[in-house]
């Protein structure tokens, strides 16, 4: 049984997005004053006495969108209507009845019995006095409330809990697995959410930047059910224009953090840039699973073949070398299915634990490789042994006389061989170097006991 959909509604800036954050109790939505900051659906779901229901933030009706995306967004807030059980329909007590929000109410007047109305933004006593013309809507008196200083969220909770009807008794579960689009703009993330999802679920232009948020689509497949986060396409910091895209980018980056996989979208019909290598370098630093996924390459014209390619891409991000690389055009859902599979397969690996035994004896062959130099005036690390510590990713402690010995030539050559020995050949792992601990150091002070080296 489907998830019950409770749906904000109401025309630009009355404070959907901040109501979307309280009831969630997360900064989920970007909140700013210009108009139009939210076009697609923002989903989460919410729970109420251990009664589940999703959240649906919708774009501002009538809004004029600086990027001609005013269609998009009305066909958003339709689809999100449609689908509701119950709709939170949002006027402004501070600015009073606006001619914006009699045509939300004639848009919504076809599901009259599934709508309540909420007067957000009265902060003061004053405003609540002023509400009586907001009856004129057709729907009920509204029901007070502040968004941001969070006066009526109870209420609201109970009037939703009163009004949604039958709720699913249990949790939805954790998705299997979680996959951040990450990318330039205009690299494609959209259409290829929207093909997993088998729908417009988010909207897709060619114009840049069409997407502000980070979206959470969930899709099913073969009896499983996976999250697909969609975010905002990633530019220059010295071409961020405002707030939005400040807000935009830093989603973007968190969402890499929060993701189990990551699918770094790569368009093929144009060169691989300044900000891709810095995406690059941001899923390293935070040691997460990737797919280099090659999208449009329908258009690729100065590369005669994936093999060609993927050299390319090797030359210009050495440090994603790991990670697999899949060609896809998500306009006509090619490779897609293939790729999801492959997320799943690295979202196995990164699980994955190694038997001291077995990670010590490919810690032995590592070492009799002929490891690198030492810098001059130095002695080589003496290596002892070596464990597993935690997964997601996986690291590994390995224990040495002293860390700084610890070269990075050293350490890269230590990486690669153990992930060539061990079940994680195409996802990131962690190295940890720390002094195994004797009888002087442990009678060192804390502050002259060497430290460790960590990836």
């Amino acid at each position: 049984m489907a998830l019950p959909i409770v749906a904000i509604v109401g025309r630009p800036n009355v404070g959907k997005s901040s109501l979307f954050n309280t009831l969630i109790g997360r900064r989920a939505s970007i909140v700013e004053p210009t108009a139009g900051v939210t076009r697609d659906r923002i989903t989460n779901i919410c729970e109420i006495d251990e009664h589940y229901f999703e959240l649906v933030d919708t774009g501002g009706h009538g809004v004029v969108d600086r990027d001609d995306l005013g269609e998009h967004v009305e066909r958003q807030i339709h689809y999100a209507i449609s689908q509701a059980k119950l709709i939170l329909f949002v006027v402004d007590a501070r600015d009073g009845l606006m001619s914006l929000d009699r045509e939300t109410a004639d848009l919504l007047r076809p599901y009259q019995d599934r709508v309540k109305l909420l007067a957000n933004k009265v902060d003061e006593p004053h405003f609540e006095r002023e509400l009586g013309e907001f009856i004129k809507l057709g729907f009920g008196e509204p029901m007070p409330l502040s968004a941001l200083q969070g006066h009526g969220k109870e209420e609201l909770r109970q009037l939703i809990f009163e009004n949604i009807g039958t709720f699913e008794s249990e949790s939805p579960g954790e998705p299997v697995m979680k996959i951040a689009l990450v990318g330039k703009r205009n690299a494609g993330k959209s259409t290829f959410v929207n093909g997993l999802a088998g729908e417009d679920r988010v909207i897709v232009s060619e114009i840049p930047g069409t997407t502000r948020d980070s979206i959470d689509v969930r899709f099913e497949r073969q009896g499983r059910s996976f999250v697909a986060i969609d975010t905002a396409g990633v530019r220059k910091k010295s071409k961020i224009q405002d707030d939005i895209e400040f807000y935009s980018t830093l989603r973007a980056h968190e969402s890499i953090q929060r993701s189990d996989v990551t699918l770094f979208l790569i368009d093929a019909a144009v060169p691989v840039g300044q900000v891709d290598k810095k995406l690059a370098s941001l899923i390293v630093e935070a040691h997460k699973p990737c797919i280099l996924v090659v999208n449009k390459w329908d258009l690729a014209k100065d590369h005669a073949s994936t093999d060609e390619y993927g050299e390319y891409l090797t030359k210009l991000m050495p440090g994603m070398d790991f990670a697999p690389i899949a060609f896809t055009t998500a306009k006509s859902h090619r490779n897609l299915d293939s790729v999801i599979d492959l997320a799943a397969e690295l979202f196995k690996q990164s699980r994955m634990r190694v038997g001291t035994g077995k990670l010590n004896a490919a810690l032995q062959r590592a070492l009799c490789m002929n490891p690198p130099s030492p810098k001059r005036g130095k002695r080589p690390p003496k290596v002892y042994y070596a464990t597993q510590v935690a997964a997601q990713p996986p690291t590994i402690v390995i224990f040495v006389n002293a860390a700084q010995l610890v070269t990075p030539a050293f350490e890269r050559f230590m990486m690669n061989r153990l992930r060539e020995s061990l079940p994680f050949e195409e996802i990131p792992i962690r190295l940890v170097f720390k002094a195994r601990r004797s009888k002087y150091n442990q009678e060192q002070s804390p502050a002259s006991r060497p430290t460790r080296r960590t990836r």
